[in-house]
């Protein structure tokens, strides 16, 4: 069985590209902790993770570093020999699912940059039919 689920935040922002036969591909890196022992230091992992077609849109759409996500996928290795002729070792996730545990569009270049906050603004206009407001404060 190949099967492992993440969750951690983007090291960086996701990088979109296309194959030839225009399937999406993208790349992020995610941090996650490790559990960390009395005495010692915090320390952390960087998987390299590599989503496929529309999950990958999706995840260039509305993924921005800093915002934390849940990965499901497996485990694939590889190699490749660098400019040096040394052969590289390479350990990825192939995601096959991944949820979006932070929510918003990325911000545009030209857009004024935020704090990674996210504010959902909601009026009662906004309330599908045979609904009902909440009047009380809700305890949970």
């Amino acid at each position: 069985m190949n099967n492992v689920v993440l969750i951690g935040r983007l090291t960086r922002d996701v990088e979109l590209r296309y194959t030839t036969s225009q399937m999406a591909v993208a790349t992020f890196t995610l941090a996650i902790d490790r559990p960390v022992k009395a005495g010692k230091e915090k320390e952390a992992d960087f998987p390299r993770v590599t989503a496929f077609g529309k999950t990958a849109e999706n995840c260039d759409r509305y993924l921005a570093k800093g915002r934390m996500v849940a990965v499901q996928g497996s485990i694939q290795t590889g190699s490749y020999e660098d400019k040096d002729g040394k052969r590289v070792y390479t350990t990825d996730v192939i995601a096959n699912r991944v949820e979006f545990l932070e929510w918003g569009d990325r911000p545009q270049s030209n857009a004024p940059a935020s704090n990674g906050a996210q504010t959902n603004s909601f009026n009662a206009d906004d309330i599908p039919d045979n609904f009902q407001a909440l009047d009380e404060d809700v305890p949970f």
